[in-house]
């Protein structure tokens, strides 16, 4: 099988690592990869490319002759990008435009989460800093304070100083089109579970938990994440099952309830609070850091998983 995969980080570099390390004699795996990384290019065959414009991804793609496009980061998929190669007639593993709001609008995704009937924080979308003061004084501190938009998973504040909550709130309001989420803190710790969809099926991989904080001990502004490690021995034997039949399987069947069929990575990120577990975001794509510790676990072949998710042949592999 011929990949094509859209993306050069270290996400890129840990999917590209586990592609090749589960391929068979019997299914091997050519990799061509996205240049500028050293370490990515050792892999496969690297081409430059422009990960934002779905056209240069379809041509690259065609060019290439692949049997499957992979797309690791997010932003390209709330570009378009899976809606080209899809047009095209190639098999991609990543959500459509519209499927990708799950990520690209923290607020539509609140709204699937209600309709699908999921739990998660209680919250406040709001347009102007009246709208965020009036949420504080509603749901007490600490504050939690959201970009309604992609922020590279360094668009929450989480404080119980308000004017360092009202100073995020007014800087997510200063962008053209700028929406915030206010929400109820949510207790207890953070979890990771990836789940590979293909629209129906949902198959989950192995939960682990990442270290979001910029300081010791837990302190500072969040970051894109610090590192993460998997298995989580202390947590409930039937995590997994919970979230998949409570979570993931509800918000893939809403998904296509709407019309926007949900192909690729749903990523669930979840608080294990007293009152039990609490979707606090989704992502579409695979998270880094966790995918380097996720991936490094993984024994059965990536690539015939991905391409069954991105054929509807979910229920095959599981």
């Amino acid at each position: 099988m011929k990949v094509l995969l859209v993306g050069n980080g270290g996400r890129e570099h840990a999917i590209a690592r586990a592609l090749v390390r589960t391929s068979t004699p019997e299914h091997p795996v050519a990799l061509v990869v996205q240049a500028g990384n050293p370490a990515l290019e050792q892999l496969g065959r690297s081409l430059t490319m422009d990960p934002l414009d779905p056209g240069d991804v379809v041509r690259r793609a065609t060019s290439e002759n692949v049997d499957l496009v992979v797309v690791g980061p997010e932003a390209p998929l709330v570009a378009g990008v899976a809606d080209a190669v899809l047009d095209y007639g190639i098999p991609v593993f990543g959500p459509t435009k519209g499927a990708a709001r799950l990520e690209a609008s923290k607020s539509f995704a609140k709204e699937i989460m209600a309709d699908a009937g999921v739990a998660t924080a209680r919250s406040f979308t709001c347009t102007t800093m009246e709208e965020v003061s009036a949420a504080f004084d509603e749901l007490g501190a600490p504050h939690v304070v959201k970009d309604d938009a992609l922020a590279a998973g360094k668009g929450v504040v989480v404080t119980s100083d308000r004017n360092e909550a009202l100073a995020h709130g007014l800087a997510c309001l200063a962008r053209e089109g700028g929406r915030v989420l206010v929400e109820d803190y949510l207790d207890g710790p953070e979890i990771s579970l990836f789940c590979v969809c293909d629209g129906a099926t949902v198959v989950p991989l192995a939960p682990a938990q990442d270290y979001k904080r910029l300081g010791d001990g837990d302190a500072g502004p969040n970051t894109g994440g610090m590192g993460s490690y998997s298995p989580l021995t202390w947590a409930p034997q039937d995590l997994t099952e919970q979230v998949v039949t409570t979570i993931a399987q509800p918000v893939v069947d809403e998904m296509a309830r709407r019309g926007s069929t949900f192909i690729g990575l749903l990523y669930c990120g979840l608080a294990l609070t007293g009152q039990g577990l609490r979707v606090v975001e989704f992502n579409v794509r695979f998270g880094d850091p966790e995918t380097q510790a996720v991936l490094a676990r993984l024994t059965s072949p990536l690539a015939g998983l991905l391409h069954a998710a991105a054929t509807g042949r979910l229920h095959e592999a599981r």
